[in-house]
């Protein structure tokens, strides 16, 4: 019984943190990795892949920090 409180406690507060974080789109970690893996299965270019996959993903993340900056600076006048 206490197992079952406790693992339905945990649910309960691992969605309500989900819930809370921000969504970003990941950068040079996250878009580098795919890269990589990417640029391995083309023919062993997995450094190649990891550096389009890092300037990728900086640009994914600085173009979506801007639209946010721009959404939160802009007046709601509804």
């Amino acid at each position: 019984m206490r197992v079952l409180v406790r693992s339905a406690m945990a649910a309960l507060m691992a969605t309500g943190f989900a819930a809370a974080a921000h969504a970003e789109p990941g950068g040079c970690l996250k878009y580098g990795a795919v890269g990589a893996v990417g640029g391995h299965l083309a023919h062993h270019h997995a450094v190649l892949g990891a550096a389009g996959g890092c300037a990728v993903g900086m640009y994914k993340r600085h173009e979506y920090r801007k639209h946010h900056k721009h959404d939160l600076q802009s007046p709601t006048n509804g």
